[in-house]
C-alpha cells in the first residue's frame, strides 16, 4: 500500500469488480427464470399481494427496504425488463468496459445494479431470505467505489472488503462455535455433506471419507474462520514509519494478508466441490481476492503531485471514497457489537440500505435428511401414484446430484426447509395447487413432469429419509441414495 492508494491491488480490484458483476448476472439470470412463477402476478406468493399490504399503511411502508417497485407498479413485464437491463449491465462491467472511463462511470454502474437487485430482494419474501442475498448487495455497493483503471484502487475500499470478509468469516466461525455440539465435539462434517440443503455430484464422496478426516475439516474450518480472518488487515502494517520500534521490515505484512485471502479462498473452493451454496461461497471467493496484493507495474506516486491529485487518486475521487469510509464506520457498530454479543443474530441487517450486515450459516448441522417427495396420482381411487422430480434436491435414487451453484435454485432450497419447520408454509400449498391446474411455469421449475402437462387427479406429499449409499450397496444396486418412506404428511387432495 502507498498511502491512500492501495497500488499492489490493481488485481485485487479486477477480480472484484468482474467478479461481483459475474455474480450479479447469475443473480438476474435466476431472477427472470424463476420470479414470477415463485412470487409474480399469478406466483405462490405474489409481489403484489405483499405492495398492496404496505401501501395500506405508513407504518408498513417502513418495514419494507427500498425498492423501486414502490414508485413504479409492479408487473411480470417490468421484472423481465429489469432484469434484462441488470445482465446487460453486469456483462459490460465483466468485460471491464466501463471501467476504461473515468470513476463515477463504474460507480454508476454498480449502484444501478445494487438498487436493482435490491428492488426485487425486497419483495422477494421467503424465496430471497438467504443471507448470500444481502451478500451480494453489500459487494456490489462497495464496488462502486473502487475506482477505474487510469488510478490505484483507494486504501480505505479496499479495507472495507476486508470488513466484509472479516464480518463474513469470524462471524460465521462464531455462530458455529456458540451453536450446535457437534461444532465443538468436531463431529458436524460427519453429517453435513449428507445432510446439507443441496449436495453436489461429490458430495457423497466427501461424506464417505473417514471421520478422522472429517474431524480434521472441523479444525481446519474453525482455524479459517476464528483465527485467519485476523491477519486480513496485516497489510495496514505498511502503514507504519519505518523508524517505529518492532517494524516489520519489507513485503512481509503483505504477504501475511495474502496468505489469510488464500486461506479462505481455498476453504471455500473446498465447499464449492461438496456442495451448492448458491453463489455465497463464489461471492467469499472473489471477496477473499481482495487481500491478494501483488508487486504493482503501476510508478508510485511522486511529491511533485499537483493538489488535485492524493497518492494518483483525484482529489474528488479521494473525498467521495473517504466519506463512504465514514458512513461504514458509522453503520458497523452494530455489526461489531452482534459479532461478540451472547445472542449473535445470523444473517441480519441493520439498517434498510443492507449495508455493514451480520452474517453466519449452519450455527447446528442436522443429523439426518428427511426429503418431502410430491406425487401425484392420475385416478380417482388414487391407485397409483408417480413422483415429481426436482432440479436439485433428491428424489430418484439413482440419480447423483448436479451441480448448479452459483446457480440459486430457489424452490428446491425451500423445499430443504419444510421439514424442519412446525408447520407447512403457505407457498407450498400454493404450488400444490398450481401442480393439481398443471401449471406451464411451475412445472417449468421442475426436473420432470410425470403426467407430460396434463392435470393429475390428486396430489400429495409425502416424506422420506434418506442416506447416502455405502460403496457395497452402490455397487451391487447402483443407487446413489438409500431410502425409507416415513409417512403421508398432506393430502391427497384435488381440485372440485
Amino acid at each position: 500500500m502507498d498511502g491512500f492508494a492501495a497500488v499492489d491491488f490493481g488485481f485485487a480490484r479486477e477480480v472484484l469488480q468482474r467478479g461481483i458483476a459475474a455474480l450479479y448476472l447469475v443473480a438476474f439470470l435466476s431472477t427472470l427464470n424463476q420470479f414470477r412463477p415463485l412470487l409474480g402476478e399469478r406466483g405462490l406468493l405474489p409481489a403484489t399481494a405483499l405492495l398492496e399490504w404496505v401501501a395500506a399503511s405508513d407504518a408498513r411502508k417502513r418495514m419494507l427496504n427500498p425498492t423501486l417497485f414502490r414508485r413504479i407498479r409492479y408487473t411480470d413485464r417490468r421484472l423481465v425488463i429489469l432484469c434484462w437491463f441488470g445482465m446487460v449491465v453486469s456483462l459490460f462491467l465483466v468485460a471491464g468496459i466501463p471501467q476504461l472511463g473515468p470513476p463515477w462511470v463504474p460507480m454508476v454502474c454498480f449502484l444501478a445494479l445494487w438498487l436493482g437487485y435490491m428492488s426485487i430482494v425486497s419483495i422477494g419474501q421467503t424465496f430471497y431470505s438467504f443471507g448470500w442475498e444481502m451478500l451480494l448487495l453489500e459487494a456490489g455497493f462497495l464496488a462502486a467505489f473502487l475506482g477505474s483503471n487510469d488510478q490505484p484502487p483507494p486504501t480505505v475500499v479496499i479495507v472495507l472488503f476486508w470488513w466484509l470478509l472479516f464480518r463474513l468469516e469470524f462471524g460465521a466461525g462464531m455462530i458455529k462455535i456458540r451453536g450446535g455440539r457437534e461444532w465443538r465435539d468436531l463431529t458436524a462434517l460427519m453429517y453435513h455433506h449428507e445432510t446439507q440443503p443441496m449436495p453436489g455430484p461429490l458430495s457423497r464422496q466427501a461424506h464417505l471419507l473417514p471421520r478422522w478426516f472429517h474431524r480434521v475439516e472441523v479444525v481446519g474450518n474453525h482455524f479459517a474462520q476464528l483465527v485467519v480472518p485476523f491477519f486480513l488487515f496485516a497489510s495496514l502494517l505498511s502503514w507504519v514509519p519505518e523508524p517505529v520500534e518492532g517494524w516489520v521490515p519489507g513485503p512481509v505484512p503483505q504477504i501475511v494478508g495474502a496468505v489469510a485471502g488464500a486461506i479462505v479462498i481455498a476453504t471455500q473452493f473446498w465447499l464449492v466441490l461438496t456442495g451448492n451454496f448458491a453463489w455465497l461461497n463464489w461471492a467469499t471467493i472473489v471477496i477473499g481476492f481482495s487481500a491478494i496484493g501483488l508487486p504493482s507495474v503501476v510508478e508510485r506516486a511522486q511529491g511533485d503531485e499537483t493538489p488535485w491529485v492524493i497518492d494518483g487518486i483525484p482529489l474528488y475521487w479521494f473525498a467521495f471514497t473517504c466519506a463512504v469510509g465514514i458512513l461504514y464506520l458509522a453503520v458497523s457498530w452494530p455489526a461489531v457489537r452482534n459479532l461478540f454479543a451472547h445472542r449473535q443474530l445470523m444473517n441480519a441487517s441493520f439498517n434498510r440500505w443492507q449495508l455493514a450486515n451480520a452474517y453466519g450459516a449452519f450455527g447446528t448441522v442436522t443429523k439426518e435428511r428427511v426429503e418431502i417427495v410430491v406425487e401425484g396420482s392420475p385416478d380417482e381411487d388414487g391407485a397409483e401414484w408417480r413422483e415429481y422430480e426436482f432440479k436439485g434436491k433428491p428424489g430418484d435414487v439413482r440419480r447423483v446430484p448436479r451441480q448448479f451453484a452459483p446457480y440459486h435454485l430457489r424452490l428446491d432450497w425451500l423445499m430443504w426447509f419444510l421439514p424442519l419447520g412446525r408447520s407447512l408454509d403457505d407457498w407450498f400449498t400454493g404450488f400444490l395447487l398450481r401442480l393439481l391446474e398443471a401449471d406451464a411455469p411451475t412445472l417449468a421449475l421442475l426436473r420432470t413432469d410425470p403426467f407430460g402437462g396434463e392435470r393429475p387427479r390428486w396430489v400429495r406429499a409425502v416424506s422420506y429419509r434418506y442416506r447416502f449409499a455405502a460403496r457395497a450397496e452402490r455397487k451391487a444396486d447402483g443407487v446413489v441414495w438409500v431410502r425409507t418412506r416415513r409417512r403421508v404428511i398432506l393430502g391427497p387432495f384435488g381440485l372440485k
